[in-house]
């Protein structure tokens, strides 16, 4: 009987030293989610973007990553990917639409190739300030834009309150005007949104990445770029470039996207969490670029450059033919309608 129960007992305990290992064996960081010591799913997600490691938005991502870790005790755990690690935004985002466990900052500009209207987020003095953007975000239509990228392009928007600042036009020669920017080759992303933009603001919109930026201007294959602060500081293109020209012509929301076929495989719980936690995060964020983008101004001008206050009526008057180009100003009398403007 004594052997009978030490067999038992030596039996049971290698059924449970089998067990341990099984959990200790599982994969981490995987698509799927892998089985955690306590038995339930973990998800690693990567977050990539173009922005170098300095940009003070990077700071947001890893704030987000940090809270969204804490808040499902580890159930989700974000790892930021910056200067274009995990490849260029469309790479990551055809990744996004296969089911990778990636995420990708991303603007209007892009969303529009796949629910056109969304586009309107990034169309020339659509807002004057973060304030009036968040406004425009928070519309029943741009809701609708955002379901319809799920429904009909497997795109799921976490949040598109991510802030960048104002845009401007930086020249070696003044432009206070649209008429001073006639023949000037500028660089600008290749969306329509943004080329169209800058044509009809008088500038011919050189389409290129934003690493080559610098380079062109120093080779004079371009005459200059359209750019918000973070980026224009961070490039140094104050050592290339002389003139700030204060338009402020795009206000420039951002979004993080990821795909919906990662995303429904999370726990009901987990993606309201990570929802919540990056506009939360967003909007802090967004306060700490306004102040950051003054100060980098500031220090541009120490090294050099010269800052000509626009006129910015004389602008918008001329970004008008963008809208009619694109077929955006009823569009945009609907949005303003929404607002009470």
């Amino acid at each position: 009987m004594k052997k009978m129960l030490l067999y038992g007992f030596a039996a049971l305990l290698a059924l449970s030293i089998t067990g341990c290992n099984k959990t200790a064996k599982a994969p981490s960081g995987s698509s799927e989610g892998a089985a955690s010591a306590a038995g339930t799913k973990t998800f690693t997600l990567k977050m990539s973007t173009q922005l170098n490691e300095t940009h003070p938005m990077v700071e947001g991502f890893k704030a987000w990553a940090a809270n969204v870790e804490a808040k499902t005790n580890g159930g989700i755990s974000i790892q930021v990917y910056p200067s274009a690690q995990l490849g260029s935004d469309e790479d990551v985002i055809e990744q996004a639409l296969q089911g990778v466990n990636v995420a990708v900052l991303t603007d209007g500009g892009r969303m529009g190739n796949y629910v056109r209207e969304i586009g309107i987020i990034g169309m020339p003095y659509i807002v004057d300030s973060y304030d009036e953007l968040l406004q425009i975000v928070d519309t029943r239509s741009f809701a609708d834009w955002e379901e319809r990228l799920v429904s009909e392009n497997g795109i799921r928007v976490l949040a598109f309150n991510w802030y960048d600042g104002p845009r401007h036009f930086l020249t070696n020669e003044p432009a206070p005007s649209p008429a001073a920017l006639k023949g000037l080759r500028i660089r600008t992303p290749g969306a329509p949104v943004w080329s169209k933009s800058v044509e009809a603001m008088g500038a011919t919109p050189i389409a290129m990445g934003w690493n080559d930026s610098y380079n062109a201007i120093q080779s004079k294959s371009i005459d200059g770029v359209e750019a918000q602060h973070t980026a224009s500081f961070g490039a140094r293109l104050y050592e290339v470039v002389k003139y700030i020209n204060k338009t402020g012509h795009f206000q420039l929301a951002n979004g993080i996207i990821v795909g919906e076929k990662w995303f429904s495989q999370l726990p009901a719980e987990y993606r309201q969490i990570l929802i919540d936690e990056c506009k939360a995060a967003a909007a802090q964020n967004a306060r700490v670029v306004e102040r950051v983008a003054d100060d980098y101004e500031s220090q541009m001008v120490d090294k050099g450059m010269v800052v000509v206050e626009a006129d910015r009526s004389a602008f918008k008057s001329a970004s008008e033919a963008a809208y009619t180009a694109l077929d955006f100003a009823s569009l945009r009398d609907q949005i303003y309608r929404e607002l009470g403007k």
